[in-house]
């Protein structure tokens, strides 16, 4: 426009889309830093830290649906967590696995189960994988390991996608991240069945 004179009104390069960035994650905890995990969980004096890592790995709820967890929306007999809302703005009715309603029991007695601010969690955290040397391990991924780990069980897609409140394959599979150890045995024992 200016070095030529051309009468080009809008700029054609805001029109050009830039290419997303991949920024998905693969991370899984193997047995032994899982380990290390409920050792630094069990030596935090931060008391909430260890119920909200475990209701992530067995529930696949994000830190903001754990810490908006409230008594009257937990049923421990029917074993459900009712979320009244969640990040893509629907409600959610999340399966407790038997741990995780052993986790919440004690904690029922609230009427917020977790009355505490997402910077405490985040530092509390960084001081958790900092002792249990994680590196590279979001509490983010404790979702991550949930949804795989539900895969692993031999939940179906329509069964996790219940669980973990996602609309698309496409973004269940981004979340998805099986051990192909664990295939591998999988194919060998029905291949021995035959």
């Amino acid at each position: 426009m200016r070095e030529w004179s051309l009468p080009i009104t809008i700029n054609p390069a805001h029109r050009i889309r830039l290419p997303r960035a991949d920024n998905a994650r693969e991370r899984r905890l193997n047995e032994a830093e899982y380990k290390r995990l409920m050792v630094a969980l069990d030596g935090s004096r931060r008391w909430y830290m260890k119920p909200i890592v475990i209701i992530a790995l067995e529930t696949g709820m994000r830190r903001s649906e754990i810490l908006s967890l409230e008594a009257k929306n937990v049923n421990l007999v029917d074993g459900i967590a009712y979320l009244p809302l969640t990040k893509n703005g629907r409600p959610r009715r999340v399966p407790l696995t038997q741990k995780a309603v052993e986790t919440i029991e004690p904690l029922i007695t609230r009427s917020t189960l977790f009355p505490v601010s997402a910077a405490s969690v985040r530092q509390g955290w960084l001081d958790v994988i900092r002792r249990a040397a994680l590196i590279d391990f979001r509490l983010h991924d404790c979702r991550h390991e949930a949804i795989s780990r539900f895969f692993e069980m031999g939940l179906s897609v329509p069964e996790v996608a219940l669980i973990s409140g996602h609309r698309s394959l496409a973004m269940l599979h981004r979340y998805t991240h099986l051990r192909p150890e664990n295939i591998a045995r999988k194919l060998r024992s029905l291949s021995s069945v035959s």
